[in-house]
């Protein structure tokens, strides 16, 4: 999704990078909070607002921890090789899921071993050190929660805290490795690719100890379709989404139950990344009984019937101010980890985050996609005796400069190549991030294609050559391709209105200037104008771009980026030997199509469909004694991995 937003949701409905990341988008149609009330912070770009992770505001509680992230329009059927990935390339849950279906006991027996192999739930290794004797946990958020219902969350700072809460079928372990949860293990896939059979484990409750059956997944999903969120078209590959929708009927025809531990989701078509989406939160569980006698919009507002599957459960909540949470006694999944408490506390001012956590008050800073003051995250990387207390992670977002391949003096894939590599090769990505990513510490050069860092699909560091600067190369093309100065007159670079976007354009406008000898505009917009003019008419010959990944797939964004017709594109790019190979891998487990994706993206680089700018960074303010504490490009590690140790 775009960042600031997403844009899968003005696609789904966003990116300035456009998560699921995964995912959601801050836009002017977005979904004001179930919850409570919204908080005001004050951003390092010294705008009054909620902003995301790298300094920037954005427009709605929904988005507020996406960098800067695009809205994504919904889409009527519906952002790295992972952490985990072996040498050989493949992921490790691609590989689980492309074995073949279930035919024996034999293969069952297999099936069950890899699964066990993977299980995200076993019990974490003893720990040696002394702990504490007050296991509480203790981070803060700039604003509250915006929503509790599974059906209805939209911004992944929202994600990162209810992961811990609700749960479904599969989960994405510490190195993205999607493992089965509530799932006995992968699902039996029917040969033509469109049926999938899961088996729920049978010993799985929710938090207050209602068994968890099939009924409980196709009632949340049914459920998650109607209510019609901005990731409700996750949903849109299985059969009778577009029922359920539009309103004509509840349930998708798609949906059956075998027996009380086992159900068939039927596709549409063939989908390679369906398991991958099962993953997120649109599909975790909600207590069918628990909704009803509670109240439909009523049930998410109370600890006591907050109810969900995951390990940990809502104990206390006073709106605006904290939440707290404790371990779900009896949990399904097997030992909660060491903490006994988890407390967060809404605080907009991250100046007194800071203190707060030098005072010892709060154990971390960067749950919930938090960002540090631009000062604090400075100090924290150059002064050495406290350099080993922040962590800085790749952040599944990409930034970069697209080109009109439509219209324009860039226009045609061959006709303006040589424009747009000499655009690019003319940026200094060196001086770039010295001025606008305060010491590496919000964004880092992009430099292995448009996928960012930490996800599957990324091309690895340096293989996109657009990224590298060559100043006497860059003038020399451009002036074979543009002798006289005609091309480009008048040209401009147009983005919404942020400071971040308008630092990043006035850095690239003087070297522009300098390297290529050419006058670039900067040129403002709001962002709704902006987005229905770059999105819907491919209206700005050069422009600001990004995305967020929603989930661990480079289907995120192909599909919604660049395949011909994309909702989010803005380039009017269309090659039918990318659209061949996306559709191919699209089809195809991970492990089978992420060749093709990698191809791909190839071809963006070699036709210099983009100029790459920067990729996005999270940091992790973490006290020496919290152990365990982290993330990766997507998802904060798992409360169950963290301990307290004795200080």
């Amino acid at each position: 999704m775009e960042t600031t937003g997403s844009e899968r949701q003005l696609s789904r409905n966003a990116a300035s990078s456009e998560p699921r990341r995964a995912a959601t988008s801050m836009h002017a149609n977005a979904r004001p909070s179930h919850t409570g009330t919204n908080h005001v912070s004050v951003g390092a770009d010294g705008v009054k607002g909620p902003h995301n992770k790298i300094g920037m505001p954005i427009a709605s509680a929904a988005r507020r921890a996406e960098p800067n992230r695009e809205l994504r329009p919904r889409r009527i059927r519906r952002e790295q090789i992972p952490l985990g990935v072996e040498p050989d390339g493949e992921h490790e849950m691609a590989r689980v899921f492309s074995l073949p279906r279930v035919r024996s006991g034999a293969r069952l027996m297999l099936l069950m071993l890899v699964a066990a192999a993977c299980n995200p739930n076993a019990n974490p290794p003893p720990s040696p050190e002394p702990l504490a004797s007050d296991q509480t946990l203790s981070f803060p958020i700039a604003q509250d929660v915006g929503d509790f219902d599974p059906a209805l969350i939209s911004s992944a700072a929202d994600v990162d805290i209810l992961r811990n809460v609700f749960s479904g079928l599969y989960r994405f372990d510490q190195r993205l490795q999607e493992v089965p949860d509530i799932a006995a293990g992968p699902p039996a896939v029917s040969d033509d690719g469109l049926r999938y059979t899961f088996h729920v484990r049978s010993d799985a409750r929710f938090s207050n100890g209602d068994p968890i059956t099939a009924d409980d997944f196709i009632y949340s999903w049914n459920r998650a379709a109607a209510k019609q969120g901005d990731y409700a078209s996750l949903f849109d590959v299985i059969a009778g989404y577009q029922a359920v929708a539009a309103g004509r009927t509840g349930q998708m025809i798609g949906l059956n139950k075998v027996d009380p531990t086992t159900f068939t989701v039927t596709l549409v078509k063939r989908a390679g990344y369906f398991v991958t989406e099962v993953g997120l939160w649109p599909f975790w569980l909600v207590d069918q009984k628990v909704v009803a006698s509670a109240g439909e919009d009523a049930w998410f507002s109370k600890p006591e019937t907050l109810i969900g599957s995951g390990a940990f459960r809502m104990t206390a909540r006073t709106p605006g101010l904290s939440i707290d949470f404790e371990p779900v006694s009896g949990w399904y999944g097997g030992k909660t980890g060491q903490l006994s408490r988890v407390h967060i506390a809404v605080m907009a001012d991250a100046t007194a985050q800071v203190a707060q956590y030098e005072s010892g008050v709060l154990s971390l800073i960067g749950y919930g996609r938090q960002a540090l003051p631009p000062a604090a995250a400075a100090r924290y990387t150059t002064d050495s005796r406290l350099r080993g207390q922040l962590a800085l992670v790749p952040l599944g977002t990409t930034f970069w400069a697209g080109f009109n391949l439509k219209t324009g003096p860039f226009a045609g894939i061959d006709a303006g190549r040589a424009g747009r590599h000499a655009f690019s090769i003319a940026i200094d990505r060196k001086t770039l991030v010295d001025a606008v990513c305060n010491e590496k510490t919000t964004c880092e050069a992009a430099s292995g294609g448009v996928v960012s860092k930490g996800l599957a699909g990324y091309l690895g560091d340096g293989q996109d050559h657009n990224f590298k600067f060559d100043a006497k190369a860059a003038r020399a093309e451009y002036t074979a391709w543009d002798p006289s100065g005609v091309k480009v007159k008048g040209l401009s670079y147009t983005y919404d209105a942020n400071p971040f976007n308008k630092a990043v354009c006035t850095n690239l406008q003087q070297q522009w200037k300098k390297n290529l000898g050419v006058d670039v505009g900067c040129v403002e917009m709001d962002r709704k104008t902006f987005f229905d003019q770059r999105n819907g008419a491919c209206a700005y010959p050069m422009f600001r771009q990004s995305w967020a990944a929603d989930y661990d797939h480079p289907q995120d964004w192909f599909d919604y980026l660049f395949v011909s017709g994309a909702s989010s594109s803005g380039s009017c790019y269309s090659n039918p030997d990318l659209d061949k190979l996306v559709a191919s891998a699209d089809q195809v487990p991970l492990a089978q199509g992420l060749i093709d994706y990698k191809t791909s993206g190839a071809l963006l680089v070699n036709d210099s469909v983009f100029a790459p700018l920067v990729y996005g960074v999270q940091q992790y303010l973490v006290h020496p004694y919290v152990v365990g504490a982290g993330g990766n490009a997507l998802y904060d590690n798992y409360w169950t991995s963290v301990r307290i140790l004795k200080h």
